[in-house]
């Protein structure tokens, strides 16, 4: 039973742990100063703890969360949201960015930056994404128990030899928006891994490996789960401690930091390659980076294109990765600062209603609750998350005013107590439902 959930875990780590997973701690480290327990430990609860209990919840229905999400609001909003969240951490955003970090990071301090390297390599990188995605009962053998070895004992050796090296005697004092909540802007940085969101197409990966697996009893089935789910847990939490605290004992010259052409996190891990390694540095660096955004990408091609396959089956699944591939390349091409500037507001909407449908889910799991009143809490999350955008992106007086008003507000987590209050609701409410599922899976 630990077997499988192990090595299903190695799998889901592995296809979970790309882009912004190598760059936002590093970032993170050096940002907060002294501060970075808080920080960082803001940044796990978005990125690891929100992720792998999401996964676990989706895991546990057969249907994933678009049964869930039928059930206790409405098909029409879980095909659209589910959607939304399939196009952001699919083509539109999450998997160009695998392919741009990989190229910035490993690629670039080899053959040099330029229009036509960034097109031949990912052309290269979504030739052989593709590949890998046309064959989804591969996965396990191929990513789980090959790629995903390599690229985390490399990463654990890069934090660990440089911890050893890069000891300051003082640490500084947390610069930009750490200064002020280094918990709060911990906990929005986790979510530009995209964790949450990928969970929820992760979770039907996790289903087909299971069923491919065999189980001989529902206990056996269960354990596997929460075995794949904590180890999934504690191998991100030991890399996200590990490249926070490199970044945090790095030494980064003030003209960098005030370079907005320059990605802190990136500069952190090639120069930490370059130091520790020397003359092959630039060589581990890009071998490292290629194969953790690489496995990434696989995953989430696999993801999209099942997702739309049985939503939307005019064309096939062969056809949804080949697209999906297409489209990841030329969004991949915009750059790395590009594709994460243009990327939160959409996450900014999307985190608040997919956290408070998997709260509902797990409430609901032992305590009836109202449609209605599930269906008030999404529609509160959301509107929340639209004044945020507002106010943080289009600087609209009234926006800011209700967001500051708002607990939490002004460490942009506005939404959470009202999300609360609203769930609350849910348990008064007339028409409750229960959140029993009558059949997991077969076994």
């Amino acid at each position: 039973m630990l077997k499988k959930g192990m090595q299903i875990g190695l799998l889901l780590f592995g296809i979970f742990f790309g882009a912004g997973n190598l760059i936002f701690p590093p970032s993170l480290g050096f940002q907060a100063g002294n501060q970075f327990m808080p920080a960082i430990i803001g940044f796990i609860v978005t990125g690891v703890g929100m992720p792998v209990i999401a996964l676990i919840v989706g895991t546990f229905n057969p249907g994933g969360f678009r049964a869930e999400m039928n059930r206790k609001i409405s098909p029409l909003f879980s095909l659209l949201i589910l959607s939304l969240i399939y196009l952001s951490i699919g083509p539109l955003m999450a998997i160009p960015r695998t392919a741009a970090t990989s190229f910035s990071v490993g690629i670039l301090p080899i053959v040099g930056n330029g229009t036509w390297q960034l097109a031949a390599y990912t052309i290269l990188y979504f030739g052989l994404a593709w590949w890998l995605a046309i064959t989804p009962s591969k996965l396990l053998s191929r990513v789980g128990k090959v790629l995903t070895p390599i690229f985390a004992i490399m990463i654990i050796l890069l934090f660990t030899l440089g911890l050893t090296v890069f000891t300051m005697p003082e640490l500084a004092m947390p610069i930009g928006k750490y200064a002020g909540a280094a918990f709060g802007s911990g906990f929005i940085e986790g979510y530009n891994t995209v964790d949450t969101l990928a969970s929820f197409a992760f979770c039907i990966i996790a289903l087909n490996t299971l069923k491919q697996l065999g189980f001989n009893s529902m206990k056996e089935y269960y354990t596997s789960v929460w075995a794949a789910g904590i180890s999934v847990a504690v191998l991100m939490s030991v890399l996200y401690m590990g490249l926070g605290l490199l970044g945090n004992h790095f030494p980064i010259p003030a003209a960098v930091y005030h370079d907005p052409a320059i990605n802190i996190g990136a500069y952190v891990l090639t120069q930490a390659s370059y130091e520790l390694f020397g003359s092959i540095g630039v060589w581990f660096l890009a071998v490292m980076v290629v194969i953790t955004c690489f496995t990434t990408s696989v995953g989430l091609i696999t993801s999209v294109a099942e997702f739309f396959s049985q939503e939307f089956p005019i064309i096939s699944y062969k056809q949804y990765v080949t697209i999906c591939s297409l489209v990841s390349l030329a969004v991949a091409n915009l750059g790395l600062n590009q594709i994460i500037k243009v990327s939160l507001p959409m996450l900014l909407f999307l985190y608040p209603i997919a956290i408070s449908v998997v709260v509902l889910i797990i409430v609901n799991k032992f305590l009836l609750l109202s449609r209605i009143g599930m269906r008030i809490t999404v529609a509160v999350a959301a509107s929340i998350a639209v004044i945020d955008i507002l106010n943080q992106f289009a600087h609209v007086a009234w926006a800011h005013s209700f967001i500051s008003m708002l607990p939490l507000g002004t460490s942009g987590q506005g939404w959470i107590i009202p999300v609360i209050v609203c769930v609350f609701f849910s348990l008064i409410l007339p028409h409750k439902i229960s959140g029993d599922v009558e059949k997991v899976i077969d076994i």
